[in-house]
């Protein structure tokens, strides 16, 4: 059987929750003792192909059992839940409800919002989209927007508005879920380390907040003592059921980002679920990825009092010997050779030699950031590790950073790069079974069927061939969306729920998820470098850049990024994973002339090194 042929279902393990299955052994269906057929829970579907550009086989037709009737369909999925869920959402740099609106408002608008006993949601505007009311004036509002949205000054206050939030909401068996996309994404991880940290207050300690959040902030080792006897003597321990991010960036001016504790690691989330982008070439918008603890890692408890602890020295080095620090791995274009397979651990100086040649490292003083070895080790011991293992999903998607988070085109626009990663996070929202409660009319208008959906996910059928589709260059005129009405039909032959009305449906109308992937698909990428071209002035002046290595160390050092791409760490040991929609986009032609005439395919823009795992 080949790679192409096996399907994934969802099952708990360390790490991921996807385990291979056999198709021909009912992926889709099982039957019990009286040989009634019963769809299996959390299925989730994933393709590996032998090779990133090789066609994909289709597989032969998987049985596909409806879990709920099409024609009684509740208002909202699921109907009922045992436990109250709050969900906070944490929207992108300078986003806002407005004509070209992020997947962070796409996803507020699907929720329940009516009945606080079951559900609460909080969503909060970007970072740079509001001042202090302290600040009097419209042109110090505006200068305080502009430096907001440069420097990120206005974090903790964004940090510390979603905690208080949840100080004067959050009861007994609560669960939380909290979602961001761009640096709201690093705010909701924020969030959730400042939690993890010093716990959560009882409610009606705001004067506590802010000195909670000092306390978040140090780490040094008196801070971590400090933290824990704080969190003690006042807070109480919450868990994070789901955070859904879209393209976590924690960096977007001229000034250097520290990483704030528990934002790449943190055993107090149950589920983590990682949109990123696979087109983004910008100096400030470098992918901040989770880190995967090793092996060695996860073996680490939390210290008994007489446990030594190891702390890593500062170092620095001139860029001009940069061989000594593993800066293996970091680049690799310009050559149609692949390189040779390396250990993890293996130091190398390839990248380095290819950052001289660009002109990167010549610039002044590198350095491997001794910080963040300190602060991964004083979080692996503050860590709860071994109690729970946070279930991980870092998946790569077609576009730049706003067609993974939204809000590269108008809301009038019915197809883009950008409802794709909604489609997947909420399919993961629902495998998760967090409780989150959604409209299932919504639900339809982003091209979802609930009955896929609740009470089981459903796995998703083959992708529609690309056929004579090409992909489009951006429209003249905006397409508007679907009329509502065309969504939903009275059907007279339904019947009524007993435990809630139903939406009627036209039972025949086929879900048109597949159809709507395949456009959505093919849609325009909107790269900034190219649309806003006072971005490329930040590409050829000496910054402050970072890359994030496989160990979650950051090597920090002085250069010009000139729109390279970004980097896909320890491909080798945790694999790449790209949406299949990703594939479709490489198979089809572009739209336009000049570009069908070159032979030209889209082609995704990091080096890929292994064979890629397709995700539905």
């Amino acid at each position: 059987m080949s790679m192409s042929e096996v399907r994934h279902r969802q099952e708990p393990t360390a790490l991921s929750m996807t385990e291979t299955v056999n198709e021909d052994e009912g992926a889709a269906t099982t039957q019990d003792s009286s040989g009634k057929k019963v769809g299996l829970e959390d299925i989730e579907v994933t393709t590996s192909p032998q090779s990133l550009f090789g066609s994909v086989r289709r597989p032969p037709p998987h049985e596909r059992t409806a879990t709920l009737d099409p024609t009684i369909i509740p208002p909202f999925i699921p109907p009922t839940h045992s436990n109250r869920t709050l969900v906070l959402c944490f929207d992108g740099t300078g986003d806002q409800f407005d004509a070209d609106n992020s997947n962070i408002v796409q996803l507020v608008s699907l929720l329940k919002k009516d009945d606080r006993s079951k559900q609460m949601v909080y969503y909060q505007t970007g970072i740079g989209t509001y001042t202090s009311p302290k600040i009097a004036t419209p042109l110090s509002a505006q200068i305080h927007k502009t430096l907001d949205t440069m420097f990120a000054t206005s974090l903790h206050a964004h940090v510390m508005g979603g905690y208080e939030f949840l100080m004067h909401n959050y009861a007994a068996e609560d669960k939380i879920c909290i979602f961001g996309f761009s640096r709201g994404a690093y705010t909701a991880r924020s969030l959730a380390g400042m939690l993890h940290k010093v716990g959560l207050l009882p409610p009606h300690n705001d004067e506590q907040v802010p000195f909670a959040y000092q306390m978040y902030l140090r780490t040094d080792e008196i801070g971590w003592e400090q933290s824990n006897e704080f969190k003690k003597a006042f807070s109480i321990n919450v868990d994070i059921e789901f955070v859904g991010v879209w393209d976590t960036v924690d960096s977007v001016g001229i000034v250097p980002a520290i990483r704030l504790p528990f934002t790449t690691s943190n055993t107090l989330v149950k589920t983590f679920r990682h949109a990123v982008s696979l087109d983004e070439r910008r100096a400030k918008f470098k992918a901040n990825l989770w880190n995967r603890p090793t092996a060695e890692e996860e073996k680490l408890g939390l210290p008994g009092p007489s446990t030594p602890v190891q702390l890593p020295e500062r170092s620095f080095s001139k860029a001009t010997s940069v061989e000594s620090n593993d800066f293996s791995d970091l680049f690799y274009r310009g050559s149609k050779k692949k390189p040779a397979a390396k250990t993890e651990g293996e130091k190398g100086n390839g990248t380095a030699q290819m950052l001289e040649k660009k002109g990167q490292l010549s610039l002044g003083f590198k350095a491997v950031d001794s910080a963040d070895d300190l602060l991964n080790t004083f979080e692996r011991i503050h860590s709860q590790q071994g109690e729970r293992k946070t279930d991980i999903e870092e998946v790569w998607f077609a576009g730049c950073h706003c067609d993974i988070g939204g809000g590269s085109v108008s809301n009038k626009t019915r197809h883009s790069l950008a409802r794709i990663p909604l489609r997947w996070m909420i399919r993961e929202i629902f495998k998760a079974k967090v409780g989150m409660l959604f409209d299932s009319d919504k639900l339809f208008e982003t091209g979802m069927d609930p009955a896929t959906l609740y009470p089981y996910v459903l796995p998703r059928p083959d992708p529609l061939p690309v056929g004579d589709r090409k992909i489009r260059s951006p429209p003249v005129k905006e397409i508007p969306i679907r009329p509502h009405s065309t969504l939903t039909k009275k059907n007279p032959n339904s019947t009524l729920s007993e435990v809630c009305k139903p939406h009627d449906r036209d039972a025949s109308d086929p879900p048109g998820e597949e159809e709507e992937e395949l456009m959505d698909a093919l849609s325009p990428i909107y790269d900034r470098l190219v649309t806003k071209k006072a971005w490329r002035i930040l590409e050829y002046i000496p910054l402050h850049l970072r890359y994030q290595r496989g160990d979650n160390t950051w090597v920090s050092y002085y250069g010009l990024n000139r729109a390279s791409p970004r980097h896909i760490p320890l491909q080798s040991t945790n694999g790449v994973k790209i949406h299949r929609s990703v594939k479709l986009r490489m198979e089809a032609e572009y739209e336009d002339e000049v570009k069908r005439r070159k032979g030209t395919r889209y082609n995704p823009r990091p080096d890929i090194h292994v064979t890629p795992t397709w995700v539905d």
